[in-house]
């Protein structure tokens, strides 16, 4: 059994570790004898729990299918309103200046799994009726739209092939790829005659009002399989022309010429304010299920989380035994190892790993919270290490050993969940240099399928805590 070390420092010392967690220490520790513990002699435990559905609401789309024997079977095509443009051009045009519509979906360059070159088919329809508000990846859209009503159909790739030259050469050099779909002009002449009538500057500056009259669209697979797509951002293009007279000189006289002008308007967006459902459908492989009976896995967007038992009375006990009465608590992280599994679609870890008390799991994800460092944590995953480190644990400990004083602790304050998540960030400039990135939400894991195996046998929670002792 390890021992726990002793590191001895002077009080000068010993504040600034003891403040690495915002501790208010200092005028509890006045003598000069002091020692730094850290302890880590700590059993870590946790299994495979099934996850069946997820919220998916998302400002990212997920399209495609592709089945392999380590992963299984995924599919998700996907169901949004859409953010109007509270401003289209319309100086000197009617609907008839309109030429056409397109839809575009953004892929960032290698956010896909599987086979880049494979011809998918999709297929686009209008929603007719609003979308539910409670809508997650189980959502069924049978309801809510026509079979006969399809308005579009595209075969695509993860590629640059097949993307008209136009498209290509603007959007492939920044690593961004584009399916790129021709709607029905007299749908951007609808959209048009709208906007121009009585009322429509006012319904394109209302989200609400506008979901009611467009309720949306429905891009749903036809054909292929062998590769699912993450796309970051689906607009809708409206593409214009206008004649007018302009005067140049020809043979030293200045003449009019009809000259024609091309405009191109991006008039509706996917945005986080709008519903934006992926409709997963996830049937995982025997292998994979044989390996999560027995084996701690998290699979994701839909599969397995991993409960995980934080042994906090056997914390308590020795802080306790090690810190006598007069004790500060510095720090306590928990670092975890984990690797995917082997395959050959290359199907990597998560990014990102919520470890979040298992009784507040649900709540954090449907009242929209962030980590609070007490009952919730996020780690990023370190491909260096191939661990998640989770830090800023030191109030887990201080809550516990007051709660194991007052009405003593039970299972489900030990009871933690780690489950795959997406962070959503901002950036704001803070001088010429410096830059300053929020997390503004964390969210269900709304990505290309994620695989990781944790190695608890080799997981480590490190508590730090400074003793104080009489002087000589």
């Amino acid at each position: 059994m390890k021992l726990p070390h002793f590191i001895y420092a002077s009080i000068v010392g010993l504040l600034s570790t003891g403040c690495a967690e915002n501790s208010t220490i200092g005028s509890s520790i006045v003598q000069d004898n002091v020692k730094i513990v850290i302890d880590s002699v700590f059993t870590i435990s946790g299994h495979s729990v099934e996850v069946t559905s997820i919220p998916a609401r998302s400002d990212n789309q997920l399209l495609g299918r592709f089945d392999t024997k380590e992963f299984g079977y995924m599919s998700s095509d996907f169901v949004t309103q859409f953010m109007p443009a509270n401003k289209i051009y319309t100086d000197g045009v009617t609907s008839a200046n309109v030429d056409s519509i397109k839809l575009r979906m953004f892929m960032s360059e290698g956010n896909f799994v599987g086979d880049s070159v494979a011809p998918l088919g999709l297929e686009v329809y209008k929603l007719n009726k609003a979308l539910p508000s409670d809508i997650n990846s189980t959502f069924d859209p049978t309801d809510y739209y026509d079979t006969n009503d399809n308005i579009a159909t595209k075969i695509y790739t993860a590629s640059v092939m097949g993307l008209p030259d136009s498209v290509a050469s603007v959007y492939t050099g920044d690593q961004i790829r584009v399916v790129d779909v021709k709607m029905p002009d007299e749908l951007g002449k609808e959209f048009f005659n709208k906007y121009t009538s009585a009322g429509g500057v006012e319904l394109f500056n209302d989200p609400a009002a506008f979901a009611k009259w467009f309720p949306g669209i429905y891009v749903k697979n036809s054909f292929g399989s062998g590769r699912v797509m993450r796309f970051y951002a689906t607009r809708m293009y409206m593409y214009m022309h206008k004649t007018e007279k302009v005067e140049v000189v020809e043979d030293d006289k200045t003449v009019e010429k009809d000259t024609t002008f091309y405009m191109v308007n991006s008039f509706l967006a996917v945005t986080p304010e709008v519903i934006n459902n992926n409709n997963i459908n996830v049937r995982l492989s025997e292998s994979l299920k044989q390996t999560a009976a027995s084996k701690p896995l998290a699979v994701a967007p839909i599969g397995y989380d991993t409960e995980v038992t934080i042994p906090v009375q056997d914390i308590v006990n020795k802080y306790k035994s090690q810190a006598g009465d007069n004790n500060v608590i510095n720090t306590m992280t928990f670092k975890v190892p984990a690797v995917t599994v082997e395959n050959e679609y290359g199907i990597d870890v998560p990014q990102y790993m919520l470890l979040v008390k298992k009784s507040e799991r649900d709540a954090f994800f449907n009242e929209n919270k962030l980590t609070d460092n007490v009952t919730s944590f996020y780690a990023a995953y370190n491909s260096t290490d191939k661990c998640y480190t989770f830090s800023g644990m030191r109030q887990l400990v201080i809550d516990a050993i007051a709660k194991d004083q007052k009405d003593g602790l039970t299972a489900d304050d030990a009871a933690y969940v780690l489950t795959p998540v997406s962070l959503v960030t901002e950036t704001s400039q803070n001088g010429y240099y410096n830059t300053t990135t929020t997390v503004v939400a964390i969210t269900p894991y709304i990505d290309t399928p994620a695989i990781a195996e944790f190695d608890f046998d080799n997981a480590k929670i490190k508590v730090t805590y400074s003793t104080q002792s009489a002087a000589n």
